[in-house]
């Protein structure tokens, strides 16, 4: 293994019909899933709020997000994921919350093993990858924060 490749430290994380691949320095936390219900006339996408830090976050359904079916985990498996917003938005919403259908995994990966696939993305996919022969998609975290800004205002 040559010293210069690049090493990236990622984390895959399971949602309801594919996984997610984020860099590691994106995730603030990971936390266990509850939260409060959204209340009535909320985005489907809106799974309910989570109050962090002293912050109450918007818990985003990536499912419902990308134009399917909000799914709520069962048995405790899911977890709620902090990232922090990286768009223009970021004073104000610096933060905002995924819901996962499990645990997310840790992952180093080099850059060739990293491959862009030529998937359909929905609106939340960036581009689909595949990891070491796993598919893959890299989550548009702009068009989350969108979201979660919206939530907020």
């Amino acid at each position: 293994m040559s010293e210069n490749s690049q090493s990236l430290s990622c984390v895959m994380i399971p949602v309801s019909d594919r996984q997610l691949l984020l860099p590691n320095v994106s995730i603030a936390e990971v936390v266990d899933f509850t939260s409060n219900d959204a209340g009535a006339n909320t985005p489907d996408w809106l799974a309910g709020f989570l109050d962090w830090r002293g912050l109450t976050l918007p818990v985003i359904s990536y499912d419902a997000a990308n134009g399917n079916k909000l799914t709520i985990p069962g048995d405790n498996r899911g977890r709620i994921i902090i990232l922090k917003t990286i768009g223009p938005n970021h004073q104000s919403t610096p933060f905002m919350a995924l819901v996962t259908q499990g645990i997310p995994s840790q992952a180093r990966l080099m850059e060739d093993q990293i491959r862009q696939l030529d998937g359909d993305p929905g609106p939340a996919d960036l581009m689909q990858v595949e990891v070491d022969g796993e598919p893959a998609w890299i989550p548009n975290l702009e068009y989350l924060e969108s979201l979660a800004v919206d939530a907020h205002h």
